[in-house]
């Protein structure tokens, strides 16, 4: 696997947590095997490969890679709005992040407590997902460029919902992170374009 495709993964990650956050917003509704993805991802504190971070291979990555295409494509039929904004804000809000060495100890080691929950109730479990969403809520939202997420009020003011979206922006705060290490940068998006859609194209196909 090439470096792009690694930083690739990793993008789809950001844009996977994004386009669930859509979801999740518009219609209340998101499949376990995605969220458990997410939320594993958060777990993985040493992986050996960039796939290691999502649980061995990209099968729920795939709505994020269709995400990051129609991104990369700039096609006004098949973009996704919302989810690009979130990704943007993410990768943006990992910036900030990666100068507050206070707020990393503190993640890290809430995530190790989390770590603990989710031995003892399983992954996707709501005091696995609330403890999450609780963790976003308690270190990135106190940053004063906030994410604001738009959807179904009906569904934006349950509360199990509202944790799920707070979890999955900790889990695209992870995969932004995890692209930076691997090299990424902003400015490929806009520069490296056309060699980003052609390593992407394959990962899309699976």
């Amino acid at each position: 696997m090439t470096p792009t495709q690694e930083q690739l993964i990793a993008l789809g990650g950001v844009f996977e947590a994004a386009f669930l956050v859509d979801q999740v917003a518009r219609t209340g509704q998101i499949s376990e095997g995605a969220l458990g993805c997410m939320l594993g991802s958060l777990m993985v504190r040493d992986p050996q490969t960039t796939l290691d971070v999502y649980g061995g291979d990209d099968i729920n990555l795939r709505n994020g890679y269709r995400a990051l295409l129609s991104a990369l494509e700039r096609d006004p039929n098949t973009l996704q709005r919302e989810p690009l904004r979130y990704a943007l804000a993410l990768l943006g809000l990992e910036r900030k992040l990666a100068k507050r060495e206070d707020m990393l100890e503190t993640i890290g080691k809430r995530l190790d407590q989390i770590q603990q929950q989710v031995q003892h109730f399983g992954l996707v479990h709501e005091n696995v997902i609330a403890a999450s969403g609780g963790l976003y809520q308690d270190t990135l939202s106190t940053f004063r460029q906030r994410i604001q997420v738009h959807g179904d009020m009906r569904n934006l003011q349950q509360p199990s919902n509202a944790a799920k979206i707070r979890a999955l922006l900790l889990a695209g705060i992870r995969s932004a992170r995890l692209w930076r290490q691997l090299g990424g940068h902003r400015w490929q998006l806009v520069l490296n374009r056309r060699k980003l859609l052609k390593d992407l194209y394959p990962l899309v196909r699976g």
